[in-house]
């Protein structure tokens, strides 16, 4: 989805809680005191209970000392790797990231913002400037991050195959400006050239309309079962049961047949572009 990295507010984060519970086991375990590990490890008292309350992201710095003056035999390390991987994503979004990571094929329609895994890093940025409340410039970073690290899913081998529908009027936006959105279309038309993408653009003016209940995504596991998924303000939802996985079937196909073809749609971006 396009909000779905973080553009909301990412609420308190229960991987950070586990993390720093692991770590007040492991100090304790050694017999220190936050007051003990703060200097052995060179932050402060407040800093380390931050972290132990996930309150805070440990830094790598923080990481690295921590393992060596706990002797954790590389479990502070690997604990922090595997939380670093969710790191700028919005908490209600991490389940589908999850499943997008083992996905064969991913079908996704949006209608209010391009889709994370086709943003520029400048169109990412552009949205993630514009959350209310505004996040710090470290929380912007890592949204910004966690967004375009998950563009390796496009060309990992073997191929998920990929099908997006976007509304016209999202590239008529012009998100963060012109020179944003020629850089965006740029990218959007080289991402068509990929073999395993297909890209379809819903014309502004569409009398049929199969998407007028929002957007959504739907893929298929390599077990070849389906799961779908929907967002809203603040919140969103892995659907798995099968009549919804069906509605949403019929709706994608739908907006498959109503969107221009991905050579329409081509050239319909490069029209777009040279207006700007």
């Amino acid at each position: 989805m396009a909000a779905d990295e973080g553009d909301k507010q990412v609420e308190p984060d229960p991987d950070l809680k586990h993390f720093g519970e692991m770590l007040k086991a492991t100090r304790k375990r050694a017999n220190l005191t936050q007051e003990q590990f703060g200097p052995k490890v060179g932050y402060s008292v407040q800093y380390v209970a931050s972290v132990e309350q996930g309150r805070r992201h440990p830094s790598t710095k923080f990481v690295n000392k921590a393992e060596e003056v706990l002797d954790a035999f590389g479990v502070i390390r690997i604990a922090a790797k595997q939380l670093t991987r969710r790191r700028g994503l919005a908490s209600w979004f991490r389940q589908w990231a999850d499943l997008e990571q083992e996905a064969i094929a991913l079908n996704t329609y949006e209608c209010r913002a391009i889709p994370g895994l086709l943003q520029t890093e400048a169109y990412a940025r552009a949205l993630v400037a514009d959350v209310l409340p505004p996040p710090s410039p470290e929380e912007a970073e890592d949204r910004v991050t966690a967004r375009i690290d998950r563009h390796t899913l496009l060309t990992r081998i073997p191929y998920t195959v990929f099908s997006f529908i976007i509304d016209e009027a999202v590239v008529l936006r012009q998100t963060g400006g012109s020179e944003v959105t020629r850089e965006l279309i740029d990218h959007l038309l080289e991402v068509t050239d990929l073999p395993n993408v297909d890209l379809q653009i819903m014309p502004i003016v569409s009398p049929h309309h199969a998407g007028l209940g929002g957007a959504f995504c739907l893929l298929e596991t390599t077990e070849h079962d389906w799961a779908g998924y929907s967002e809203g303000q603040q919140s969103g939802r892995v659907l798995t049961e099968p009549r919804d996985i069906s509605v949403l079937h019929q709706r994608y196909a739908k907006l498959r047949i109503q969107a221009l073809n991905p050579a329409d749609s081509a050239g319909l971006l490069m029209r777009r572009r040279g207006s700007l």
